[in-house]
């Protein structure tokens, strides 16, 4: 089992091949690419993942409103896309981007529906891509699928991989 903190997210990593933190001094390129929070690998592929709490203890209701909109209208995409890619280019460079890559954000706001993290998941899909031009399947894929959460659906989706607010 593995453990990480990431602000005030934790997250319990329960039977993972491996699991390390990306986005920190191991990474060592910060001054020109971005990084995911965590690369976890499983036998069959590899998840990664970033973590994004704007309902911080201490963040106001502005705060929050500010980032929901921004979440809302795409505005915060292109961030969501430089991290996947260059996390991606790095993995490949460095020989270890052997397995599909699932792409798995979370946004740590408990008011954000399951309606606008579906849209948003879509948007992500899109413009990360998944496919080729015309809808063609990649012969190489460099993202398996893309997905959106808040805290409660990950939770459902991953018993394994535990996310708690620290108190």
């Amino acid at each position: 089992m593995t453990v990480f903190d990431e602000g005030n997210l934790r997250i319990v990593i329960d039977g993972a091949l491996s699991a390390r933190k990306f986005d920190g001094a191991d990474h060592k390129l910060s001054h020109c690419m971005k990084a995911v929070d965590f690369i976890i690998e499983l036998s069959d592929r590899y998840l990664f993942v970033e973590f994004k709490d704007p309902q911080y203890p201490g963040a106001t209701a502005q705060t929050i409103s500010d980032y929901i909109d921004g979440f809302k209208s795409g505005q915060l995409d292109r961030q969501f896309q430089y991290k996947y890619r260059d996390s991606f280019l790095y993995e490949w460079a460095s020989g270890r981007a052997d397995k599909p890559v699932d792409y798995l954000m979370l946004i740590a706001i408990d008011t954000l529906t399951k309606p606008l993290l579906q849209s948003r998941m879509d948007e992500m899909k899109r413009k990360l891509p998944l496919r080729a031009p015309d809808d063609q399947p990649w012969s190489h894929p460099f993202v398996r699928s893309c997905s959106v959460f808040n805290l409660a659906s990950w939770n459902e989706r991953f018993p394994k991989f535990q996310i708690s607010r620290l108190p």
